[in-house]
C-alpha cells in the first residue's frame, strides 16, 4: 500500500463518518445480541427499529438540537408506524394515509435540513410499517413502546459516544473545510495565470463557494453555539481561532478576485510576471490540504518552508518588473502586484496561525469574540407556521417536491399490489431516497444507486457462491452496515452497494435462498429508479432558471448591504468592526445560494438551461461585485487608511443607489432611500487626479535621487491606487448589473 493510499484510509478510519457509522451499527447490535441473550428476541425488531429510524436526525450541530430533533422524530416515526399498520387491513385508507403522510412530512423540509431529516425518517417508517407483521392492538402497541425505547436507546448511545469523543464532528468539519480552502486557493491560483477561457474554472469556484459556505454555517453552530453556552476551553478556542482564520482566509481569497481582463491587457496574456505568485497560491493551497490531513491524523505539521520561499520570490518579481519596464510606467503593475503581494501576506498569515493552533502553540490574540457578539452570528432557523403557509403557492419548488413525491410513492405501492411484486415497499424506499427537488440530483442519485445495487448484487452472487456459512454472513452484514453508513454522505453509489450487501446477507438467515433475494433487489431498485426519474421530469417539474429571482433578489440585497457596512467601516473602524463582519457574512451566504442555484442550472436537462449565458454573466457579476467589496473590506482592515473623502464617498452612493434598483426589479415591493453623490463624472477624475498627484510626487522623488518610499507613503498611494480603481470598476459592474438584470426580467418576468 503506497503512503498516499495508507494516508486515505487513515484518514476514513478516523472520520467522524466512519465514527458515526461504527456508533449507528453498535446501536444496532448490542440490542440485537442482548434481546437474543435474554430470549425475548421476538422483542428486537421493534426495538431495533426504533433505533434505527432515528438514526438520520443525528447529524453535526449543537447537542440541543441533536436531542431535540430525535426527539420529534421519535414521535413521529413510532405515530406513522401506528397509523399505517392501524389502517393496512384497508387498502383505500392505507392509500389515503400513504397520500396525506407523504405530502405532510415531505413538506417538513420548509423548516430546513434538520427538519427534512425527521420528515424522512418518518416516511421511511412509515414505508417499513407496511412489511410489519402486527395486527392485534396489543401488538401494534407493544411494537410502537419498543420502538419509543428503540429510539430513546439511540439518543443514549449517541450522546455517550460524543462525550467520550466530543470534538469528533469539530475536526471533521474543519478539516473538509481547510480541504475545500485549499482547493478554492488553488482554482484561483490558475484563474491568476489562465491563458485561454476561464469560464470552467470560474464555474469551480461557484461549486467551491456553496461548499465552504455550507461549512462555514455548520461550525458556526458547533463552535459558537457551545461556546454561548459553556464559556472558554483551550479546545474550544484553538478550534475557533482555525475557523476564524478560516473564514478570514475565504474573504481574502475573495478579495484576491481581480479584474483578470485589466491583467490581461497590463501584463499580456502570457501572464509571466503573476506566475511567482499563482504558484504562492499554490503552495498555500498545498498547505492547508496537509493541514486538514493533519487535524485527523495528528501527524506532524508540515513546513512552511515553500511558502516562504515563493513568498520572497514574489516579492522580487515586483521589483523585477520595475527593472524591465522602468517607473512611472511600470508604476500600474508593480501597484497591482503590491496589493496582491500584501493578499497573500495577509493569507500566509492565517495559515500560519492554522498552524500554531494545531501544533498547540498558545496564541488567541484573535480569539474576542464575546458571547453577545457570537450570537449575532449564528442563523437560527425559524418553526413559525407562516413559513409553511409561504410555500403553499405552486411555484414553491417545496410544494412541488411534495406533489411530486406523494404520486410517485401512492404509484409505487400501487403497482407492488397490482402485480403482486415480491418485496414491493424496496420500490417505495428507492423512490424515496432517490426523489430529491431537484432534476440534477435526482438523476445523479438514481443511477448511483442503480449501478451501487447491481455492484452489491454482484459482489453479494459472488460470496454466496463461496460460501454459505451464517457466521461469514454475519461478520460481513456487520461489516457492510458500518460502511454503508460511513458512505451515505460521502459516496452514495458505494454506500448503496454495502447496503445491498447487508440486505443479502440479512435476509439469507430468514429465506435460504439468497439469489433470489439479489434478483428481486435489484429489479425493485430498477424499477423505484424509472419511477423517480419519470417523476422529475413530468410531475411538475421544477426548472431552476425559472426560480431564480428569489435568490437573485438575495444576492443583491446582501451585497448592497455589505457595500454600506464596509462605507461605515472605512469611515469607523472600531465602532463597525462586528456590523461589517456580520454584513459580510450574509453575503458570503446570499453568494452561496446563487452559486447552488447556478449549479443546479447546469445539472438540468440541455433544453431546459434558458438563457444560460444570461444567467452566468449574472452570477458572475455578483460574484465580482462581491469580491470587489471583499478586496475594499480587507485592505480597510489591513491599513492604515486615510479619512474618507467626498469622492469616494459618491461612488459609495453610486453604487448603492444602482444596486437598490436592480433590486426593485427582482422585487417591486423593495424599498430604499436614494443616496446624493452629486456629479460621478467629476468623482471619478478626481480621485484618479489625487492618485495621479501622489504619483507624480513620486517621480519627482525618484528624479532627485529617493528611490527607496517610506511605507506612510507605500501605504497611501497603495490606497488611492485600490479604493479608485475598485470603486470606478463596481460603479461599472453595478451598472452591467442591472441591465443584465432588466434583460433577465424581460425574459423570464411573467414565467
Amino acid at each position: 500500500m503506497t503512503k498516499s493510499r495508507r494516508t486515505r484510509f487513515e484518514l476514513f478510519i478516523k472520520s467522524s463518518h466512519f465514527f458515526r457509522g461504527v456508533v449507528i451499527t453498535l446501536s444496532l447490535i448490542i440490542p440485537l445480541l442482548s434481546f437474543n441473550a435474554l430470549g425475548y428476541m421476538s422483542l428486537a425488531p421493534s426495538f431495533i427499529f426504533g433505533a434505527f429510524l432515528n438514526s438520520p436526525s443525528d447529524i453535526p450541530g449543537s447537542l440541543r438540537r441533536k436531542v431535540n430533533g430525535t426527539l420529534i422524530s421519535i414521535l413521529l416515526t413510532t405515530l406513522m408506524t401506528v397509523l399505517i399498520l392501524y389502517a393496512r387491513p384497508n387498502f383505500y385508507l392505507i392509500l389515503f394515509f400513504i397520500s396525506i403522510l407523504t405530502f405532510g412530512l415531505s413538506f417538513l423540509s420548509a423548516f430546513g435540513f434538520r427538519a427534512s431529516l425527521v420528515g424522512f425518517s418518518s416516511l421511511l417508517a412509515m414505508t417499513l410499517a407496511l412489511v410489519v407483521d402486527k395486527t392485534t392492538s396489543a401488538e401494534i402497541w407493544i411494537h410502537a413502546f419498543y420502538m419509543v425505547l428503540g429510539g430513546l436507546w439511540y439518543i443514549l448511545a449517541s450522546v455517550t459516544f460524543h462525550k467520550i469523543i466530543p470534538k469528533k464532528d469539530d475536526d471533521q468539519l474543519l478539516s473538509e473545510t481547510l480541504k475545500l480552502t485549499g482547493e478554492y486557493l488553488e482554482v484561483r491560483a490558475k484563474l491568476l495565470i489562465e491563458e485561454g477561457d476561464r469560464k470552467p474554472l470560474i464555474k469551480q469556484t461557484f461549486v467551491l463557494q456553496s461548499q465552504i459556505n455550507e461549512k462555514h454555517e455548520t461550525l458556526r453552530e458547533l463552535l459558537l453555539a457551545s461556546r454561548k453556552r459553556s464559556g472558554r476551553s483551550h479546545f474550544d478556542e484553538k478550534r475557533l481561532l482555525i475557523f476564524i482564520s478560516l473564514v478570514d482566509i475565504y474573504e481574502l481569497v475573495i478579495a484576491n478576485s481581480w479584474d483578470y481582463e485589466s491583467f490581461d491587457k497590463l501584463f499580456g496574456k502570457e501572464n509571466k510576471h503573476l506566475e511567482k505568485f499563482s504558484r504562492l497560491n499554490m503552495s498555500m493551497s498545498e498547505q492547508l490540504s496537509a493541514l486538514s490531513t493533519v487535524l485527523i491524523t495528528k501527524s506532524a505539521i508540515p513546513s512552511k518552508e515553500s511558502i516562504e520561499k515563493c513568498l520572497k520570490e514574489a516579492h522580487n518579481t515586483i521589483a523585477d518588473y520595475i527593472e524591465i519596464h522602468k517607473l512611472p510606467q511600470a508604476r500600474e503593475g508593480a501597484l497591482m502586484m503590491r496589493n496582491l503581494h500584501d493578499f497573500q501576506k495577509q493569507i500566509f498569515q492565517e495559515v500560519e496561525a492554522i498552524g500554531y493552533a494545531l501544533a498547540n502553540i498558545n496564541d488567541t490574540s484573535k480569539v474576542t469574540l464575546k458571547r453577545s457578539e457570537a450570537k449575532q452570528f449564528l442563523t437560527l432557523q425559524e418553526y413559525k407556521p407562516k413559513i409553511l403557509l409561504q410555500h403553499f403557492a405552486l411555484d414553491s419548488v417545496i410544494l412541488r417536491h411534495a406533489l411530486r413525491l406523494t404520486i410517485a410513492m401512492v404509484f409505487a405501492y400501487v403497482l407492488g399490489n397490482i402485480f403482486e411484486i415480491q418485496n414491493a415497499y424496496w420500490i417505495m424506499l428507492t423512490v424515496l431516497v432517490i426523489l430529491r427537488p431537484n432534476y440534477g440530483l435526482t438523476k445523479e442519485r438514481a443511477k448511483d444507486r442503480i449501478v451501487g445495487t447491481v455492484i452489491g448484487g454482484v459482489i453479494a452472487f459472488g460470496i454466496v457462491i463461496i460460501t454459505q456459512n451464517p457466521y461469514v454472513y454475519g461478520v460481513l452484514a456487520v461489516i457492510s452496515l458500518i460502511l454503508a453508513f460511513s458512505l451515505m454522505q460521502q459516496n452514495y453509489r458505494w454506500a448503496a452497494a454495502f447496503i445491498t450487501l447487508n440486505v443479502v446477507f440479512i435476509y439469507s438467515f430468514i429465506h435460504p435462498n439468497a439469489f433470489s433475494v439479489i434478483q428481486y433487489r435489484v429489479i425493485d431498485t430498477v424499477l423505484g429508479g424509472v419511477i423517480s426519474y419519470l417523476a422529475i421530469a413530468t410531475l411538475f417539474p421544477s426548472w431552476e432558471a425559472l426560480n431564480l429571482k428569489t435568490v437573485l433578489f438575495k444576492a443583491v440585497k446582501k451585497n448592497n448591504a455589505y457595500l454600506n457596512a464596509t462605507q461605515e467601516f472605512y469611515i469607523d473602524k472600531e465602532a463597525n468592526s462586528l456590523t461589517y463582519k456580520l454584513a459580510r457574512k450574509e453575503a458570503f451566504l446570499a453568494l452561496s445560494e446563487l452559486s447552488a442555484a447556478f449549479q443546479r442550472i447546469t445539472q438540468d436537462p440541455k433544453s431546459k438551461q434558458v438563457e444560460f449565458k444570461l444567467i452566468y454573466d449574472i452570477v458572475t457579476l455578483n460574484q465580482t461585485i462581491l469580491s470587489g467589496i471583499a478586496s475594499l473590506g480587507s485592505f480597510i482592515q489591513s491599513h492604515k487608511t486615510t479619512p474618507i473623502s467626498v469622492e469616494t464617498s459618491a461612488l459609495f452612493s453610486k453604487i448603492t443607489n444602482t444596486l437598490s434598483r436592480t433590486a426593485i426589479l427582482l422585487d417591486t415591493d423593495h424599498q430604499f432611500k436614494v443616496q446624493p453623490h452629486g456629479n460621478i463624472k467629476e468623482a471619478k477624475e478626481r480621485l484618479l487626479e489625487n492618485y495621479q498627484v501622489l504619483s507624480e510626487e513620486r517621480d519627482a522623488n525618484i528624479k532627485e535621487g529617493v528611490l527607496k518610499i517610506n511605507k506612510a507613503d507605500l501605504h497611501e498611494l497603495q490606497e488611492a491606487h485600490l479604493v479608485s480603481n475598485q470603486l470606478i470598476w463596481l460603479v461599472a459592474l453595478s451598472s452591467n448589473l442591472r441591465k443584465a438584470i432588466l434583460r433577465y426580467e424581460t425574459n423570464f418576468g411573467d414565467k
